[in-house]
């Protein structure tokens, strides 16, 4: 590996984000918390969501069996979520707009992407079901990891796993975890900010959402916020 200062010209990978990025999952997220914490008393609010949006569920757990005045242990809200979501999860899901239309175009240019999301395998699994077979080379779930987001452990997984430098690798994410995450491994982040805002931040590109995003405007942002980078 070269370690002198140079321009990074090509994107050695796309890491996708899940929940919110790839599949417009948090509809059910919203209907699973709310319907469980309504059996503690608790009404779910925007700024209940907005605190646990990208989770890591271990934090979402704990924050419902606070608000429950520890009706439950937060193991018991982590699991009773994640099978409430898993049953919506049935009822079928639908990308992010844009969503597919980029994975479509990245998978014709053989650009390799992998799948890191702060969700169980259980859902993991269930969102790909909607791709064909081969579009992710891996995924990532919670459970592959020893910490999940905002911990960059995840994202540097999956380069470690596609052999290409996290600094070659573009991150999509829409929550402050997830972006925080991306951010804090090397890569450079395009980030979707859902129900939060964040600062500006060297290697973030934020953008309104994915439509109209090509290969072409993913390599430009690539170039732009990778320039110096040691590799």
């Amino acid at each position: 590996m070269n370690h002198e200062m140079r321009t990074v010209e090509n994107i050695g990978a796309v890491l996708f984000d899940m929940d919110g990025t790839l599949i417009n999952s948090e509809p059910y997220w919203l209907i699973a918390e709310t319907a469980l914490m309504a059996r503690y008393g608790h009404v779910w609010t925007d700024e209940d969501q907005a605190y646990c949006l990208g989770g890591p569920l271990p934090k979402v757990g704990r924050y419902m069996s606070t608000l429950a005045h520890q009706a439950q242990d937060a193991d018991y809200f982590e699991n009773e979520l994640v099978r409430l979501v898993a049953e919506e999860f049935r009822n079928g899901l639908e990308f992010m707009p844009g969503a597919k239309e980029l994975v479509e175009e990245l998978l014709s240019l053989k650009i390799p992407m992998a799948l890191v999301s702060a969700s169980p395998r259980v859902l993991v699994d269930a969102a790909i079901s909607l791709l064909p077979s081969g579009t992710f080379v891996f995924t990532v779930s919670s459970q592959d990891v020893a910490v999940s987001k905002p911990d960059p452990q995840c994202y540097l997984l999956a380069a470690d796993r596609l052999g290409v430098p996290i600094e070659q690798c573009v991150v999509l994410e829409d929550s402050k975890t997830g972006i925080t995450a991306g951010i804090a491994s090397g890569a450079v982040v395009v980030g979707i900010p859902s129900l939060i805002t964040y600062p500006p931040t060297a290697r973030l590109f934020l953008r309104e959402n994915l439509v109209g995003l090509t290969a072409s405007e993913l390599t430009l942002i690539f170039q732009s916020q990778n320039v110096g980078a040691t590799l």
